[in-house]
C-alpha cells in the first residue's frame, strides 16, 4: 500500500474516539413530541401525525403566484438536457432564479426573502426535482444546508443583517464539512483554525462542496488547533487564501458545481464564528435535521415524473396484441409505482408538517431521507425497465430518431447520488438505530456495558427491574382490534396492524438487547432491520392518515395497496431478525478483505490505480 495513504490512515481517530465525538454532539434530550422514538418504544402516538396533517394549510396567493412562475421558468426557459450535456447551469438561468427570488425562498421577509414555510419551500423543490435534479441540488445545497439555514437558526443580529439580504438577492452559498478522510465521521477533521488577535486563521482543504465552485459564501467546519472542539464559520470565497482547487465531475448531476476548496492562512474575523466555539458539529446536526427534508421532496418529484412516463408508455407501447401496461407483470410495476409515489409524498409532507408543528423530527427527517431516496430509486429502476432500450438511450439520440425524448437515462444517472449525499442510507440507519435504543441504553446501558464493574451492575439492577417490570408487560397488552380506528374506514385494518406491530417491534428491540448485550452495537444487520421496520410503520401511518385527509377513494386505494406491500416487507424483516446468515456472511467478508479470495480476481485486468500496485 502507498506509504502516504498508510500514514494518513494511521493518523485516523480510533473507533472509540470517533464514537465519543459523535456522541458528544448528539442532542440527548427529547423535550418535544416525537412519533418515531415512541414507535421504537412500543407506543403509537398517532395523534402527532393527525395533528400535523390537520394543521396543513392551503397555499397562499403569494406562494401560488411564485409557484406558477417557477413552473413557467422550468418549462420555457430551462433546457435540462443542455445543462447535462454542457455540464453547466448557465449564468442566465442563475440570474432568472435570482430575479424570481428562488435563492431567498426561506429567508424571512425582513431580510429581503420570500419568507416561505418549509412546506412551501419543499413544494417548489418537488416541482424543480420533477424536471431537473441539478437545479434541485443547487437550491437545496444553498438553502437547506448552506449559509441561510444555520445563519437563521444560530446567527447573530449583525450576521443576519450583513449576509441574508445579499443571499436573498442571489448570492450563492454552500456547506463545507467533508474531507478526504472525513464524511459522516467528524473525529478525523483536519481543517483547522487558530486564534490570532481579532481573527481566526484557517488552513485545510474540503472535498465535495456542492455549489462551492460558484459560491459567494460558505459555512466551513474546522477544528481548533490543539483541541477537540469543532466550530462553524462563515467564509467569503473572495478572501485571500481561499482557492477552488478542482471542480469534480460525476456520473450524474453533471451541472452541479461541486469541488475541492483549499484554505491557506485565511483570516476570518471573530464575528464570523457561528453560534459559539465548539458547537460546530451540533450546529451541523441540527441544521441537517430540517435540511434533510428537502431531499425527500425532490425525490418525490422525480418519482412523479417516472410515474407519468411509465403510465404513458404503458398505454402507447404494444406487444403481443395489447398495450404493455395491460400485461400483468408490467401492470404490477405501475401499480406499485403509483402506490409508492403516493407514500413518498405522504412521508415528505407529514414529516415536514410535524417539524412545522414544533415536534422533534430528528428521526422523522432521517427516515424520510432514507425511505424516499431508496423507494424512489426502485421507481427509477422500474421506469428504465418499462421503457426498455428507449430508457437506456439518451434524449439526444431519441430526438434524432423523432421519438419522445423522455429523459429516463439522465434521471437514473442523476438520481443515484440521493442514496449517498447528506448522509448515506447506511449512515442514516446507524443514526436512527442509535436513537431507537436510546431509552434502553439510558435505563439498562450500565448492565450491558462491558466497562462497568460487576458491583456497579448489581447496584443498577433495582432501577432496571422497576422500569421493565412495568414496560415489558404493557408491550404485550393493548386493544388493537375492531372497532378501534373505525374512523379510517377501509384503511382501519392497517392502523390496527400498525399498533400491534409497534408493540411487537419494541419487544424485538428488547429481546435483541438481552441476547446480544454489549455486542448489539456491532450487530448492524439486526439493527438495520429494526430501523427498516420502524420506517415502514412511519410510512404506513403517514400514508393512511394523509389518504384519509384527501377524502378521495383513489387516494385510499393507493394507501391500501402501499400498506399491503409494506406488511410483506415487515414480515420478512421480522423473520430475518432471528433466522439469518449474518455471522457467516460477515466472517466471509473479513476473509475476503484479508485477501484470501484474490484468486477469484485473477482473470481481470489491472486497475488504473496510481497509488497501489496489484497484489
Amino acid at each position: 500500500m502507498n506509504k502516504v495513504i498508510e500514514n494518513e490512515k494511521q493518523n485516523l481517530a480510533s473507533e472509540e474516539e470517533a464514537r465519543n465525538v459523535a456522541e458528544a454532539a448528539r442532542e440527548k434530550k427529547w423535550t418535544k413530541g416525537t412519533f418515531l422514538r415512541e414507535i421504537f418504544l412500543g407506543k403509537l402516538r398517532l395523534n402527532l401525525v393527525e395533528e400535523a396533517i390537520a394543521a396543513m394549510k392551503e397555499p397562499s396567493k403569494e406562494f401560488s403566484e411564485f409557484y406558477d412562475k417557477m413552473r413557467d421558468l422550468l418549462e420555457k426557459d430551462i433546457d435540462s438536457d443542455a445543462i447535462d450535456r454542457n455540464e453547466k447551469v448557465p449564468q442566465e438561468v442563475l440570474d432568472k432564479l435570482a430575479e424570481l427570488g428562488a435563492f431567498g425562498m426561506k429567508i424571512k421577509k425582513e431580510f429581503g426573502g420570500l419568507g416561505f414555510s418549509q412546506t412551501e419551500y419543499n413544494a417548489v423543490l418537488e416541482l424543480v426535482g420533477s424536471q431537473d435534479s441539478n437545479l434541485g441540488a443547487l437550491l437545496s445545497a444553498h438553502q437547506s444546508i448552506g449559509v441561510p439555514q444555520p445563519l437563521q437558526l444560530f446567527g447573530t443580529k449583525e450576521q443576519k443583517e450583513k449576509y441574508l439580504p445579499q443571499i436573498a438577492k442571489g448570492k450563492v452559498t454552500a456547506f463545507a464539512l467533508t474531507e478526504s478522510y472525513v464524511g459522516s465521521d467528524p473525529a478525523n477533521l483536519t481543517t483547522s483554525v487558530k486564534e490570532v488577535d481579532d481573527n481566526y486563521i484557517l488552513n485545510g482543504e474540503k472535498l465535495w462542496c456542492t455549489n462551492g465552485t460558484i459560491a459567494d459564501y460558505i459555512v466551513v467546519m474546522a477544528r481548533h488547533e490543539g483541541e477537540k472542539a469543532l466550530s462553524a464559520f462563515v467564509v467569503d470565497m473572495d478572501w485571500e487564501g481561499v482557492k477552488v482547487e478542482h471542480r469534480c465531475q460525476f456520473m450524474g448531476l453533471r451541472g452541479i458545481e461541486n469541488g475541492v476548496i483549499s484554505f491557506k492562512d485565511v483570516k476570518i474575523p471573530k464575528g464570523n464564528l457561528l453560534w459559539k466555539k465548539g458547537a460546530g458539529l451540533k450546529l451541523a446536526l441540527i441544521t441537517l435535521n430540517t435540511g434533510r427534508l428537502s431531499v425527500p421532496a425532490i425525490c418525490t418529484g422525480v418519482a412523479k415524473t417516472c410515474l407519468k412516463i411509465s403510465r404513458r408508455w404503458g398505454n402507447e407501447r404494444f406487444q403481443w396484441g395489447q398495450p404493455i401496461g395491460k400485461h400483468e407483470i408490467i401492470g404490477h410495476k405501475i401499480a406499485s409505482m403509483a402506490a409508492n409515489t403516493f407514500a413518498m409524498e405522504a412521508v415528505s409532507k407529514v414529516s415536514t408538517a410535524m417539524m412545522e408543528q414544533g415536534y422533534d423530527v430528528r428521526l422523522e427527517s432521517s427516515v424520510a431521507k432514507m425511505y424516499n431516496t431508496e423507494m424512489g430509486w426502485g421507481i427509477v429502476d422500474d421506469t428504465m425497465q418499462i421503457r426498455g432500450g428507449r430508457g437506456y438511450e439518451t434524449t439526444e439520440s431519441l430526438e434524432a430518431r423523432k421519438e419522445s425524448p423522455w429523459p429516463v437515462e439522465r434521471m437514473m444517472r442523476d438520481y443515484r447520488i440521493n442514496l449517498v449525499f447528506e448522509g448515506s442510507s447506511e449512515v442514516m440507519r446507524l443514526f436512527i438505530a442509535r436513537e431507537a435504543v436510546d431509552k434502553h441504553l439510558s435505563v439498562a446501558g450500565s448492565f450491558i456495558d462491558k466497562k462497568v464493574s460487576i458491583g456497579n451492575k448489581i447496584l443498577a439492577l433495582p432501577k432496571i427491574g422497576l422500569f421493565y417490570a412495568w414496560w415489558y408487560p404493557t408491550r404485550w397488552l393493548g386493544w388493537s382490534m375492531w372497532p378501534k380506528y373505525s374512523r379510517y374506514g377501509k384503511l382501519a385494518k392497517h392502523m390496527r396492524y400498525i399498533e400491534r406491530t409497534t408493540r411487537k417491534l419494541s419487544r424485538a428491540i428488547f429481546h435483541g438487547m438481552m441476547i446480544h448485550q454489549a455486542k448489539l452495537e456491532k450487530k448492524q444487520a439486526f439493527l438495520f432491520r429494526i430501523v427498516e421496520m420502524g420506517a415502514e410503520l412511519f410510512a404506513m401511518s403517514a400514508t393512511v392518515a394523509y389518504a384519509q385527509k384527501q377524502e378521495d377513494k383513489n387516494a385510499q386505494n393507493l394507501a391500501d395497496a402501499f400498506c399491503n406491500q409494506a406488511k410483506q416487507r415487515i414480515k420478512s424483516n421480522f423473520k430475518a431478525l432471528w433466522s439469518n446468515d449474518d455471522d457467516q456472511r460477515y466472517k466471509l467478508a473479513r476473509e475476503i478483505l484479508d485477501e484470501n479470495y484474490t484468486w477469484l480476481e485473477k482473470t481481470t485486468t489491472k486497475l488504473n490505480d496510481k497509488n497501489e500496485s496489484e497484489s
